[in-house]
C-alpha cells in the first residue's frame, strides 16, 4: 500500500521506472534514425527529439502522481497536451523495500525540487558517442541533493554490439551480457545502488573533463592536477560515473557551462559513496527552486583524496570564477 511508504522513497521508486522508460525513448529515436536537432544557444548546444520527448515523459509522469513537487527541466518547452504513451506510471519495488532514512522520513512533497536533465551529452548523442549519454533525476530538499537516478540507455552498448555478432554467426545464445542500459540510484544516508564500486589505483592521478566546452581556465587547472592521464569525454552524468567505477580520480571543470540538472542527481550517487563534489572553491552547491541555474564556478568531484585536487586549484583559476 502506497501510503505506507515515505514521500521520499515513493518518489525514488517512479523515477527509476520514469528513468528506465526514458532510457528506451532514447534508444528509439536512434533506432527512427531522425534526431531533430536544433542549435538552442550555440552549435555545440544542441537539442533533439530525445530531449524533448524524455522531458515531457518526466516531468508529466512525475506531475501526474506527486502533484505538488516543484520540478526543473533543463528543456524550454511549450506546454502541450502529452500523449499518453509517454507517461509512466510504475514504481520499482525493489526501492520500496528499503528503509527511508529517518531524516527525510517526514518530508512533504511540496518540500522537494527535482532537477530533470533529459538528455545530458547530447552533442555526444548527435555523434554517435552512445555511451555518454544519461538520463539524470535529481531530487532536492532544503537546498540540498539528496537522492538521484541515472539512466544510461546505451551501458553495455559495445557488449551488447558484439553479442548480436555472435548471435548472426549463430556463436552464442543471447547471455546477460546483451542486456541494454542500466539504471543507478541513490539516496543520502542509504548509499547507492546499481554498479559495482571501483577505486582508481593507488597513487594514480587521472582526471575526466569536458569534451566540448573546454577553453584555457579548464586546461589551466587540470594541468596543475599533474595528471597521469586526462579523459575529454560528454555528459556530467557520465563523468561521475568514471569516478565510481574507477576509471578516472577526479571530474574537473573550471568553467561556468555546466547547470543544476547536469549536477543534482550525479552529486547524490558520489556522495552517497564517500565522494565529494563542489564548485571549484570548494562551496557545496545549491539546489532550492529560486537558485540560479549556471554552476558559475565549475565543479571539482572526487571518489576520493578531494583535498589533493582541491590544494592544486591555481589561484589565477579561482579568481576568475565567481561563484
Amino acid at each position: 500500500m502506497a501510503s505506507s511508504h515515505t514521500v521520499l522513497m515513493r518518489l525514488v521508486a517512479s523515477a527509476y521506472s520514469i528513468a528506465q522508460k526514458a532510457g528506451t525513448i532514447v534508444r528509439r529515436v536512434i533506432a527512427e534514425g531522425d534526431l531533430g536537432i536544433v542549435e538552442k544557444t550555440s552549435a555545440t548546444d544542441l537539442q533533439t527529439k530525445a530531449d524533448r520527448l524524455v522531458q515531457m515523459s518526466i516531468c508529466s509522469s512525475l506531475a501526474r502522481k506527486f502533484p505538488k513537487l516543484t520540478i526543473i527541466g533543463e528543456e524550454d518547452l511549450p506546454p502541450e497536451e502529452v500523449d499518453q504513451e509517454l507517461i509512466e506510471d510504475g514504481q520499482w519495488e525493489e526501492i520500496l523495500k528499503q528503509p527511508c532514512p529517518s531524516q527525510y522520513s517526514a518530508i512533504k512533497e511540496e518540500d522537494l525540487v527535482v532537477w530533470v536533465d533529459p538528455l545530458d551529452g547530447t552533442k555526444e548523442y548527435t555523434e554517435g558517442l552512445l555511451d555518454n549519454v544519461t538520463v539524470l533525476i535529481g531530487i532536492a530538499y532544503e537546498g540540498k541533493a539528496i537522492a538521484g537516478i541515472i539512466n544510461q540507455p546505451y551501458y553495455n552498448y559495445q557488449n551488447n554490439e558484439k553479442q548480436k555478432l555472435r548471435e548472426h554467426r549463430n556463436e552464442a545464445k543471447a547471455g546477460p551480457d546483451a542486456v541494454l542500459g542500466r539504471t543507478i540510484w541513490g539516496v543520502l544516508g542509504l548509499g547507492a545502488f546499481g554498479f559495482q564500486l571501483k577505486e582508481v589505483p593507488a597513487g594514480k592521478h587521472i582526471i575526466t573533463t569536458t569534451r566540448s566546452h573546454s577553453n584555457k581556465l579548464v586546461t589551466d587547472c587540470v594541468s596543475a592536477m599533474n595528471p597521469d592521464d586526462v579523459l575529454r569525454v560528454g555528459g556530467a552524468g557520465n563523468k561521475i560515473i568514471q569516478l565510481i567505477e574507477g576509471k578516472a580520480s577526479a571530474y574537473v571543470f573550471a568553467s561556468p557551462g555546466c547547470k543544476k540538472w547536469d549536477t543534482c542527481a550525479p552529486e547524490v550517487i558520489l556522495h552517497a559513496v564517500g565522494g565529494k563534489l563542489t564548485d571549484i572553491h570548494g562551496n557545496a552547491l545549491q539546489y532550492n527552486k529560486e537558485v540560479k541555474h549556471m554552476n558559475s564556478a565549475g565543479v571539482l568531484a572526487t571518489l576520493r583524496n578531494y583535498d589533493y585536487y582541491a590544494s592544486r586549484v591555481p589561484e589565477s583559476v579561482k579568481n576568475a570564477l565567481v561563484p
